[in-house]
């Protein structure tokens, strides 16, 4: 697999070439880039199967890059320093990401998964997903979150997921069409993701959209009557916040 190296500092691309030249030996860096625009042009130039990519830099930041590229056709693997830096976006379309200072299996799990996917010949719908998030930053309503699940990742715009619920290290994503869809996710790493979308946690197990919601029932320890007749139990914990949201 031909890749990309794209970060302003020199000495994070010698450790992460010399780390992959060592550790990854199914790949190779055909070029380094130092910046955004130098970094596009070398991905137009060597058309890459994979490009590991600094977020933040100076000037244009690694997001800019890609909102540069007419048809962008590579596996994308963040590298970063900044642990909240455009994570959530990241997080949203499932790309992969790698934070400073590299972990050597954290990386040998993301080519794999890169080489897998590129054997496998199927389009990037992670990372198209991705730039049409950052395109499309002040409308919310058409954001669609990869929920990847064990036979394919699929796509869900947030205004038509109903709720989430939670059991063990699974959460299935309840859908307006009915349709329910089961990711090998813990509940607890969706609610920061959905949070800016009208969510809202109001038990363990639970998420739930709130313009789904019809109203808050006090009695049997208290509940949410969803639209659809679903009983959405509410924690004593939550109660407080819960109440907030009917005050207003």
């Amino acid at each position: 697999m031909k890749v990309v190296i794209i970060d302003d500092e020199d000495n994070n691309i010698d450790n992460l070439q010399q780390l992959l030249q060592e550790y990854c030996s199914e790949v190779k860096v055909v070029g380094t880039a130092t910046s955004a625009d130098a970094g596009a042009a070398l991905i137009n130039q060597m058309q890459p199967d994979l490009v590991f990519l600094d977020i933040e830099m100076p000037g244009k930041n690694g997001f800019d890059l890609l909102k540069s590229l007419p048809a962008p056709n590579f596996e994308l693997v963040f590298v970063t320093a900044y642990h909240q830096y455009g994570i959530q976006a990241v997080k949203f379309a499932a790309i992969d990401y790698l934070l400073k200072p590299i972990n050597i299996a954290e990386l040998q799990e993301a080519v794999a998964k890169a080489i897998q996917k590129r054997v496998e010949k199927n389009r990037n719908l992670q990372l198209e997903n991705l730039i049409q998030i950052l395109h499309q930053q002040h409308t919310k309503s058409e954001h669609r979150i990869a929920l990847p699940t064990a036979k394919e990742t699929r796509f869900a715009k947030t205004e038509e997921i109903i709720r989430c619920e939670s059991s063990n290290i699974y959460t299935t994503f309840y859908l307006v069409s009915g349709e329910k869809i089961m990711v090998s996710k813990p509940i607890y790493e969706y609610e920061e993701l959905l949070a800016d979308y009208q969510f809202i946690r109001c038990h363990q197990s639970h998420i739930v959209n709130k313009k789904f919601i019809k109203s808050w029932v006090k009695e049997d320890g208290g509940y949410l009557l969803l639209y659809d007749q679903t009983r959405v139990p509410v924690s004593r914990q939550k109660r407080d916040s819960i109440r907030e949201l009917f005050i207003k």
